[in-house]
């Protein structure tokens, strides 16, 4: 039910905003903006997949490194097996970290 209730008001709030709200087009309106620059040539240049896994992957790294802080901040009342769990947990990502070393996924060519 209360999934319902929540489908239904997301796609209730999508149809009234856009019944209700202005609809003004134009040429100008329409046209693709980026910071100031006219665009030139075809948005769909192919990119370097080793571009997107760099990213990905410093996510990744980023969000393993905010489970830090709470572990730091408990340490003492964690005690000995907070302590295990954190090793555990680091070993997991330095076998990831090297994995990705051996596998050269950062180096750019």
């Amino acid at each position: 039910m209360q999934a319902l209730l929540a489908i239904g008001f997301v796609v209730a709030t999508i149809i009234i905003s856009g019944k209700l709200g202005p609809k003004r087009k134009s040429a100008i309106k329409d046209k693709n903006f980026e910071c100031g620059i006219e665009s030139v040539g075809n948005a769909r240049i192919p990119f370097s997949v080793k571009y997107f896994l760099v990213a990905i992957l410093f996510v990744l790294f980023d969000i393993e490194v905010i489970f830090l802080y709470p572990w730091a901040i408990n340490f003492k009342e964690l005690g000995m097996e907070g302590m295990i769990k954190m090793v555990v947990f680091m070993a997991l990502l330095l076998v990831g970290f090297f994995y990705i070393i051996k596998k050269k996924a950062l180096q750019w060519e």
